[in-house]
This record gives structure tokens, sequence and C-alpha cells, in this order.
């Protein structure tokens, strides 16, 4: 049996559906009716449907149902939608990976504390733990040398209430450093290292855009070493700010270091128990 069409307008006179526009803020249209032209101002649920405000060039508003085929855009009829609500951001994350706390204030400095073996990586640990450190109220101090370790301990005098966390380059078995680790390493005392020569070698080298670090000859300064074999000035200071420069988050550092620096972290602010 045939089937007829209900709808008797013949096809060439059927209205064809109109794009669907999000009525977005600022959006400028005009109302087919009467001409009213304006930006969006905003979009409500009424009990009759949905509504749109639009404002004119004198500031004058007009609130329109939001119709099929209701307005033109650019001269081409359309019809208006309400705007999808925007999916929820992710939390922020701070460059060691832990979600931000916005507004956070820093918090009064512990009396435990965090020491590195120099400089450069008090810099690289405070570039990416700094914002945890802050809230946390963890101070990164740092040796001038291992050596240095067993007078510094001594005089901090450490406690439940007081904890001391030790960050040691190049840390394996049988060397001097860990010799002196093994001296002042106690219950409230955490010596780490990390196996690499200098802190340099912590941060990936994808992220310098270098194939791998290079091996240094033995008896040379490891540094310069570097420097020569990358083909950068023998300028350490240089090197080390062009290295710093290329950590921006947790993601730049390999695994080695970022565990003993979390474990560092927790145990300094462990609660007494």
């Amino acid at each position: 049996m045939r089937q007829y069409d209900p709808d008797l307008t013949p096809p060439w006179k059927r209205q064809r559906p109109a794009p669907e526009v999000p009525a977005e803020p600022d959006l400028v249209v005009e109302e087919v009716t009467t001409g009213f032209c304006g930006a969006v101002i905003r979009c409500e649920k009424t009990a009759q449907g949905p509504t749109v405000t639009l404002e004119d060039r004198f500031g004058k508003h007009r609130v329109f149902p939001m119709e099929p085929r209701g307005f033109l855009l650019e001269g081409r009829v359309v019809t208006l939608v309400r705007p999808r609500a925007a999916a929820p951001s992710a939390p922020r994350r701070t460059a060691s990976g832990s979600i931000a706390v916005p507004g956070a204030r820093a918090r009064v400095a512990r009396a435990g504390r965090i020491y590195v073996e120099g400089r450069h990586d008090a810099e690289l640990v405070e570039r990416v733990w700094g914002d945890d450190l802050r809230i946390e109220g963890v101070v990164v101090e740092y040796l001038e040398g291992v050596d240095d370790l067993p007078a510094i301990v001594d005089d901090f005098a450490p406690g439940p209430d007081a904890r001391l966390g030790v960050l040691v380059d190049h840390l394996v078995t049988g060397s001097k450093e860990s010799r002196i680790a093994a001296q002042v390493t106690g219950e409230h005392v955490l010596v780490l290292g990390h196996p690499y020569i200098d802190i340099w070698e912590a941060v990936k080298p994808s992220s310098l855009s270098i194939p791998a670090w290079p091996t240094v000859p033995h008896g040379q300064d490891w540094k310069k070493g570097v420097c020569r074999a990358l083909g950068w000035p023998e300028n350490t200071g240089a090197a080390w700010q062009r290295i710093l420069s290329s950590v921006h988050s947790y993601k730049d550092l390999q695994p080695e270091l970022l565990g003993r620096v979390e474990e560092l972290i927790d145990f300094v602010t462990a609660p007494r128990g």
C-alpha cells in the first residue's frame, strides 16, 4: 500500500531547518519579526520556554523567545539555542604534580628541615616542589659539602618535632658519602641520595633536547667536561641556568630524584607518633 506524506506542502515550498547557533554573550543578531538588532546579554529558562535578552547600540534591552528560525545572523536565518554549560576545569596542579590549593598561604616554617648538597640542588627542588614546601612549612637549605653533615646534625639536634632530611649527590655503596650518611642516620634523621654524579644529570636529556648526558673521563672537571662535550661555553653558571630553565615540572626529572625528594618531604612532615 502506498504511503502518503501527511504534510501536503510541496517539497520546494517547505522550509529547511535553520542552523542552530549557541546564544553566546556578545553575539550580535537581529530578531526577524521586529527587526530589533542587538548583542546577546543573557539566556534564561522560563515557564514559556527559553528566552534571550538583547541589547542594542543605545543600551536598550529587549527579551525574545528563542523560537526556531527566529533570528538573523549576518543576514542568515538561524535558530538560537542556549549555550552549553562549560565543562568543569581540571584542578590546577603544582610543578610537582600535586593538586594546587587556590589562595593557600605559606605555613609558618616547621622546626624540621631538608638539606641538599649544593645551591643547584636547592634551586631545582624549589623550582619543582616550592609550592608544596611553602604550604607544608618546610625550609630547604644547602650543604657546602657532605663533609659538613655531621656537624650540622649535631648543631640541629633533631627530635620528634624537628626531623632532618638530607639529599646527597652520588650516594652509592662504599663511597665516602655513604659512610657519612650511615654515621648520622637515626630515628629523626633520614639521609637519601640519587645515583647521579651531579644534580644536572637528574634532568632528563629529552627536556634539554640532547640525546644523553655525556660521559666525562675520570679526573676531569665533570661540569666543564659536559659543557665541552655538548659544545656549550665552559661557563658552568650559564650552563646551569640553561638546564634549570628547561625544567617546568616533575615530568622533566628522572624518577630516581623524584622518589627521594618526595620521601624526604613525607619524612619531615609526618605527624609525631
